[in-house]
């Protein structure tokens, strides 16, 4: 009996040991097929992005390297599969070509923005700046969807995406001028930001898209866009706002300044000049020189008389200042102007 009993606990034993043989076999057997599966994909998703990629359109010279992250079972296949890099480059506005198939193409926009294939992306944000330089007029009935989307791919993580957004919007600009400014309040926040941040070549393209942007929309309507952000709890925000806006000031005629009000031009420079940033106090010192020179050039900048038949009076820029601005801020503004009266004298 007892040898009956330990023949049937060897028999057990060997079934044990072919059972776990069994399993051992079929896990190596579904990991080998797990990894060859991973490459596989890998490897078509980056033959499909490499035959996309060859067709994009980006601006400016620059070389960026995207890194798709790859999903690994264990150390092994991690070792073992290879990081897609798919290279893009940037093309300037200048270098764009013409559209071949117009009718096509703005039948493709909207879909195009909205797609989540950020290649696709990238390539519709290519045909707005198109369009923009070509044929702004297929533009103009869809401005607004086109804008709106155009802020959604500014939001994008993906740099790619971001820099091409930026781009387009600096087309834009340059297309559309001041018939943007309706649409303008979240573009315009987002490429302060963008010119706020880290990223070298992004900020460097936000920065390309505001200077556009001063330049293409008028002064008179910009200006009230701006200056909310002057004040922007944000220091790097803040800078870029006050140097936009210095620039929209250069490009305003005397009647301009006068409207608007050069005392609210004196009182937003000297709050600027003690800015935490040297961006925010070189624009106010720039706007300050812009207006000083303006109000000596052009006496109707001066204060009216209360009465038609009173004589103007005489106000001296200093006189003006210290009417204006408290006695501190005065003093700054003055010390500032009158560095530049030296330097001109010396100069000549």
């Amino acid at each position: 009996m007892c040898s009956e009993l330990g023949e049937s606990v060897m028999q057990l034993f060997l079934e044990c040991r072919m059972a776990m043989d069994l399993w051992d076999l079929i896990s190596t057997t579904c990991k080998m097929m797990s990894e060859t599966a991973i490459r596989d994909h890998l490897l078509s998703k980056s033959e499909k992005i490499s035959e996309s990629s060859s067709n994009i359109i980006f601006a400016k010279p620059y070389i960026e390297h995207s890194n798709e992250p790859a999903v690994c079972v264990d150390e092994t296949a991690h070792r073992e599969v290879e990081v897609m890099i798919a290279e893009v480059e940037y093309i300037e506005s200048e270098k764009l070509d013409d559209i071949e198939d117009v009718e096509k193409s703005v039948k493709m926009l909207i879909p195009g923005l909205e797609s989540i294939d950020w290649i696709m992306l990238c390539e519709t944000l290519n045909n707005v700046r198109r369009f923009s330089i070509y044929h702004k007029e297929a533009l103009e009935d869809k401005l607004d969807t086109v804008i709106s989307l155009l802020v959604k791919s500014l939001k994008n993580p993906r740099s790619a995406v971001c820099k091409t957004a930026i781009m387009t919007s600096a087309d834009i600009f340059k297309a559309f001028g001041d018939q943007i400014v309706d649409f303008l309040d979240p573009l315009l926040v987002q490429l302060l930001l963008k010119s706020s941040q880290d990223k070298r070549f992004v900020c460097d393209a936000a920065e390309k898209a505001l200077v556009a942007l001063t330049s293409w929309v008028s002064g008179v309507l910009l200006l009230p866009k701006l200056q909310p952000y002057l004040k922007h709890r944000n220091p790097r925000i803040r800078a870029k706002a006050s140097m936009c806006f210095s620039r929209s000031v250069s490009r305003l005629g005397v009647d301009e300044i006068k409207a608007y009000g050069l005392d609210k031009f004196i009182q937003i420079a000297a709050s600027q000049l003690s800015d935490q940033l040297p961006e925010s106090r070189e624009a106010a010192r720039a706007l300050l020189l812009q207006l000083h020179t303006a109000y000596e050039n052009s006496p109707v900048l001066a204060p009216e008389p209360d009465s038609p038949s009173e004589e103007p009076p005489l106000y001296s820029w200093v006189q003006f200042c210290e009417s204006n601005l408290s006695k501190l801020s005065a003093q700054a503004v003055l010390r500032v102007t009158s560095v530049a009266r030296e330097g001109v004298v010396a100069g000549s």
